[in-house]
């Protein structure tokens, strides 16, 4: 894809550059040592996960984020522009790129540190015009959670376009969702902190929504449109290698689906498919 032709998809929010520990069970919070069962390096954020996933089902994707002037920062960029995804990359003010330190236990559980969170950046940066050109041409814009990606959920809004986003493991109440919740044409979510999401999913298509999609992990997905709820269950796997990336990999599957025009039974099926494929590779996207 060159510089100048028409991406299927934007992605806005944030990438990084982690370390990934997999011990045999998440830490205690008391001193202690323990051993660790493997860690290597990887790229990882929610925005990278996502693209690396559309990319992978044959996807054009330019991805506007936050990147440093350091080697983590070269390092992610080497990865997405290896993979074919267009990088509209706004400097950090700081110079560092976000990083964190991932401990995985061998049932996909994730206690998540940041080393190095990311800076906030001006909505008209040196690539601002590019993103608004990449909105305008996208055929979706995937808006995630982050400061530097607000002015790009706002624009998207302003010019009419869909707006997917991923609240994740939001409760329902905490401020920070709350501009994506609202603006959010498409919406998808867990139901880790949300006691009843079906209340939730039907309060979001009262007010405009045209999509929510709840996942419970190993229990499956469930999606809500107009013509009511329906259930999907997950595709078992018993060779998991690493769960990092299984929700950005079902996003993906069901909107690559559903641009396909997939009804909605088809594009969850794409969905839990895909994120099983994700579970049994070592990174965000599974390779060939």
């Amino acid at each position: 894809m060159t510089a100048s032709s028409p991406a299927d998809v934007l992605v806005a929010g944030p990438v990084s550059w982690n370390r990934i520990v997999h011990l045999d069970a998440l830490p205690d919070p008391t001193p202690h040592t323990v051993f660790a069962r493997g860690a290597y390096d990887a790229v990882g954020g929610t925005s990278a996960g996502k693209a690396l996933n559309l990319a992978s089902l044959g996807r054009g994707v330019v991805l506007r984020t936050v990147l440093g002037d350091d080697d983590e920062g070269a390092r992610v960029r080497g990865v997405l522009d290896d993979a074919g995804v267009r990088v509209l990359a706004e400097p950090s003010p700081d110079g560092r790129t976000e990083s964190h330190l991932n401990f995985m236990d061998t049932g996909g559980g994730r206690l998540s540190v940041y080393l190095r969170a990311p800076g906030e950046v001006a909505a008209a940066g040196p690539g601002w015009d590019a993103t608004l050109a990449a909105i305008d041409a996208a055929a979706a814009v995937v808006v995630d959670l982050a400061a530097h990606s607000v002015p790009v959920l706002v624009a998207a809004a302003e010019r009419g376009r869909d707006v997917w986003v991923d609240l994740h493991d939001y409760d329902g109440a905490t401020a920070f969702h709350r501009p994506w919740a609202d603006a959010g044409t498409h919406v998808f979510l867990s139901s880790d902190r949300l006691p009843d999401h079906r209340s939730f999913m039907a309060d979001r298509l009262d007010a405009g929504a045209r999509l929510v999609v709840c996942t419970h992990g190993a229990r499956g997905a469930t999606a809500l449109t107009v013509d009511g709820f329906l259930d999907v269950p997950a595709e078992r796997v018993d060779d998991v290698v690493d769960t990092n990336g299984a929700g950005d990999g079902f996003f993906a599957g069901f909107l690559d689906a559903h641009l396909r025009g997939a009804d909605l039974a088809g594009a969850l099926a794409a969905g839990t498919a895909h994120a099983a494929r994700v579970v049994r590779s070592p990174g965000l996207a599974p390779v060939g």
